[in-house]
């Protein structure tokens, strides 16, 4: 019965978070320019998510309320100019030739908004390649012919299974670089140039990762989820080193995702390459749910290779809208860690004693990472801004659910490398006829 009430109240609470507008506020000495975030309308009275720039560069997010009848630029940029530090000015240096992989699978519609974003990045050489994985329709071949003709090229990789179609845009790139991203992103202008140019000026590294932040914050799940953090990982430009591990990270490098997320990231292409790609066996559309990413930032580290975290390099990102997608989210997001370090065990068994002797910080950090997570208010109340608070308490469900899916990853990602052992036996078996 007490369970009942309480879940009860979560959902409660869940219905009443309210809609929270977005929008970028870009700082230039004395003049502050005020735009709504990709996809929304002009900013009004209410509650404002803004990402604050400064000289065109990120720096910060705040969480602001315009009253009724005020100025919402004079208002946020009040409050940006009190909070929000300078940027580092210096210019991101000459990139390389890149190639941009978004895999995609029937969704046609985000992928054109995600497409015409990367078209537009002032990154002076760069190729995007579109890998449409295990389609059941023509829908996204015939966009990419008949909107984007020769500007994107198009892959098909019908095994199923996110980490399958980034290997399949791995194998068609030509670029030094390769980029990958999401099907539900805008891309920043910049986002191509500040996401690669790092590999100029440092022949160690392997990887880099950008900056998360969401396009729209209109549903209850996409406030809960912005509130305790997103994909976003602060505003400090950081490099990870295997040679100098870092002292504040003790489970480095298996704590893979505070360096990133798959939405937005670089490798090397040569050193991605070298380590075998992604483990065909993780990320969504397989039975792991997830992790694909992480395996393969923690593949690059282990072969001593840095990798970058730069705020500079923005996507916005669409997300998910419903409580079902949230618990579809937790429970993926708890397989999804475990399958990529069963999946970097299983490929990199030198690994192993290193890993145990994280092992009871690790089990530690697990309990923190699904416990319950309450409010820095009093009241529940609030709204994202602070990526450090948390300004809406996290359902005790989906902290169940990521821990159940915490169980289950090492079970998902055997599943999936069983189906596709039997899916290379058919391929084998119908050759040989």
């Amino acid at each position: 019965m007490a369970r009942s009430v309480r879940a009860q109240e979560e959902i409660r609470r869940f219905l009443d978070i309210g809609a929270v507008q977005v929008a970028e506020l870009d700082l230039d000495g004395d003049e502050a320019v005020l735009r709504p975030g990709p996809g929304s309308p002009p900013v009004t009275h209410g509650e404002v998510f803004v990402l604050v720039r400064r000289s065109g560069r990120p720096v910060g997010t705040l969480f602001g309320r315009v009253p009724e009848g005020a100025d919402p630029r004079a208002v946020l940029a009040e409050r940006a100019r009190a909070e929000c530090g300078p940027a580092d000015l210096g210019e991101p240096g000459e990139p390389p030739f890149t190639s941009v992989v978004v895999a995609t699978r029937e969704r046609a519609g985000q992928l054109a908004r995600a497409l015409d974003s990367l078209l537009a990045q002032d990154h002076p050489r760069f190729e995007i390649v579109v890998v449409d994985n295990a389609p059941v329709t023509s829908e996204t071949r015939e966009l990419v012919e008949r909107k984007y003709a020769e500007r994107v090229r198009y892959v098909c990789e019908p095994v199923p299974g996110l980490a399958a179609a980034h290997n399949a845009g791995l194998d068609a790139v030509g670029g030094e670089v390769v980029a990958f991203t999401d099907d539900d992103v805008v891309a920043d202008p910049r986002w191509l140039t500040e996401l690669t140019a790092p590999f100029a000026a440092d022949p160690g590294l392997g990887c880099s990762t950008g900056l998360i932040l969401p396009a729209r914050l209109t549903t209850p799940a996409q406030v809960l989820l912005e509130s305790h953090g997103g994909f976003a990982k602060g505003f400090t430009p950081r490099t990870y080193d295997p040679a100098r591990p870092p002292g504040d990270e003790p489970l480095f490098p298996f704590t893979a995702g505070r360096f990133g997320s798959g939405a937005n990231m670089a490798f090397r292409t040569a050193v991605l390459r070298s380590v075998g790609g992604f483990d065909p066996a993780t990320g969504a559309g397989t039975a792991a749910r997830g992790g694909d990413d992480l395996y393969g930032f923690v593949r690059v580290l282990a072969q001593g290779h840095r990798l970058r975290y730069t705020p500079y390099a923005l996507v916005w990102h669409h997300h998910r809208e419903t409580w079902r997608d949230l618990e579809t989210q937790a429970y993926g997001y708890g397989a999804g860690l475990t399958a990529y370090l069963t999946a970097v065990l299983v490929n990199r068994p030198a690994l192993l004693p290193a890993f145990l002797t994280r092992l009871p910080r690790g089990l530690a950090h697990a309990r923190t990472l699904t416990a319950v997570r309450e409010t820095d208010g009093a009241d529940g109340s609030g709204t994202p801004g602070d990526h450090d608070a948390r300004t809406h308490p996290w359902p005790r469900r989906l902290s169940r659910l990521q821990r159940r899916g915490m169980l289950y990853g090492p079970v998902g990602y055997l599943k999936a490398r069983r189906a596709l052992r039997a899916t290379a036996r058919g391929k084998t078996a119908r050759g040989a006829r």
